[in-house]
């Protein structure tokens, strides 16, 4: 069995329109690089605080 990761040792990153940090999720596993946002709801509101 593998062992596991603590949560406190999955990447970071802030959130451009909340500044909000959230973490890695297993659903990102693959495109990490390219997420910049925490949710879709700050994706759709990215145009009002740039």
């Amino acid at each position: 069995m593998p062992k596991q990761r603590a949560k406190s040792d999955l990447p970071t990153k802030v959130c451009p329109v909340c500044q909000r940090p959230f973490t890695w999720r297993k659903k990102w596993a693959d495109c990490w690089d390219e997420v910049k946002y925490c949710s879709d709801r700050c994706r759709r509101h990215r145009q009002q605080s740039l």
